[in-house]
C-alpha cells in the first residue's frame, strides 16, 4: 500500500500538483450536527448545491459504493504578479487566469489514467468543487492542511493559495496522518474582514462575505455593506492576505493561471468604460464570466 501511495504522490507531483495526501474512505457523520443546523438557519444563504447532496457529502459510499480511499491534492494559483490595487477594482487571485474547474479536472483525470494504467482498471473519481464532496474536510484528514479560522484550507509550510481536488478509488491505499490546527491565538483574518464575515471563528458567515456579495448573490448589496467593498468587485483575498502561513506562498508555475495583458492593464476608468464585448473577450475563459457583464458591473461605479 505504501508503495501504491508513493508512486501516486510522485505522479501528482510531476503533473504540477503541490501536494498530495491519503485517507481511508470513513463516514463524515460526525459534521453532521453542523451542517444540518447550518442549513437549518439557512446559514448556506440559498446556496442550494449545499443541500441537494447534504448526505453525499457526509457519505462518500452513496456516490461511488466500492471507494476504500479518498486522495486531496492541492494546486497552487498564487500569482508571480499581483495585479495593482492602486486606482484600480479588484478580483480575487483566483480569477486571474483560466477557469480553475476545467484545470483542475483535466490534471485530476491525468491522474486517474495513470492509475490505472499503473495498478489495473478500477473506479475511480474526481471532484473539482463539485459540490459533492467536502473538499475541505477530507483535505485535512488526508493531511494536506487544516481548515482555518478563516474557513480555508491552510497547508503549514506553503500557505492557502490553493485548490483543492479530490478522488475518490476503490484503491486501497495507506492513510497519511490527518493535519492539526495551526491557528492558535491568531485573529488576523477575523480582525481584518471588513464585513465580519469571520465574526465567529472557523465558520463563515455567508451572507455577509464579499465573495458572495460580489459573486454568487442576485439581490443589491444592502447599503449597510456597499462602503466595506475597498473596490473588490469580484471575490475577496483580505483573510489570506493577512493569514501569517501566507508568508510561505511561492508563485505558482501554471501559465494558464497567470492574468491576460489586457486585465493586466485596466484600472479603474478602463473598468469603468468596459463594454460587454470587451468583457467577453478579455474573461472568454475566466470563471469571472459565469456572472455574466450585467451582474459584473453593477459594483463598478
Amino acid at each position: 500500500m505504501n508503495n501504491l501511495k508513493q508512486r501516486i504522490k510522485e505522479e501528482a507531483l510531476r503533473l504540477g500538483f503541490s501536494f498530495c495526501g491519503v485517507a481511508r474512505n470513513d463516514s463524515l457523520d460526525e459534521l453532521r450536527p453542523f451542517y444540518s443546523g447550518f442549513i437549518q438557519r439557512n446559514g448556506h444563504a440559498g446556496l442550494k448545491y449545499l443541500e441537494t447532496n447534504f448526505e453525499k457529502r457526509l457519505h462518500p459510499e452513496l456516490i461511488m459504493e466500492d471507494a476504500k480511499s479518498v486522495i486531496a491534492l492541492l494546486l497552487n494559483y498564487f500569482p508571480p504578479e499581483i495585479i495593482p490595487e492602486e486606482d484600480n477594482f479588484i478580483i480575487s487571485k483566483y480569477a486571474y487566469g483560466r477557469d480553475y474547474h476545467v484545470i483542475m479536472r483535466n490534471r485530476l483525470n491525468e491522474l486517474i489514467q495513470f492509475m490505472k494504467l499503473s495498478f489495473g482498471d478500477h473506479l475511480a473519481k474526481g471532484f473539482a468543487d463539485s459540490g459533492q464532496v467536502l473538499e475541505k474536510a477530507w483535505a485535512q484528514k488526508c493531511g494536506v492542511g487544516w481548515q482555518g479560522k478563516n474557513t480555508l484550507i491552510i497547508n503549514p509550510t506553503a500557505g492557502s493559495f490553493y485548490f483543492i481536488g479530490i478522488i475518490l478509488t476503490e484503491l486501497e491505499l495507506e492513510p497519511d496522518l490527518a493535519e492539526t490546527d495551526h491557528c492558535g491565538n491568531c485573529t488576523n483574518c477575523v480582525n481584518a474582514c471588513p464585513t465580519g464575515a469571520l465574526d465567529t471563528p472557523y465558520q463563515l458567515n455567508i451572507p455577509l462575505c464579499i465573495s458572495y456579495l460580489t459573486i454568487e448573490s442576485r439581490a443589491e448589496i444592502p447599503a449597510d455593506l456597499k462602503g466595506k467593498l475597498n473596490d473588490r468587485i469580484y471575490g475577496c483575498d483580505i483573510c489570506q492576505d493577512v493569514c501569517p502561513y501566507n508568508r510561505f506562498a511561492r508563485p505558482h508555475q501554471i501559465p494558464e493561471f497567470s492574468p491576460s495583458e489586457p486585465l493586466k492593464n485596466l484600472r479603474k476608468k478602463e473598468w469603468i468604460d468596459l463594454t460587454e464585448p470587451d468583457f467577453n473577450r478579455i474573461f472568454a475563459d475566466s470563471p469571472v464570466k459565469r456572472v455574466g457583464y450585467r451582474r459584473f458591473k453593477r459594483w463598478i461605479p
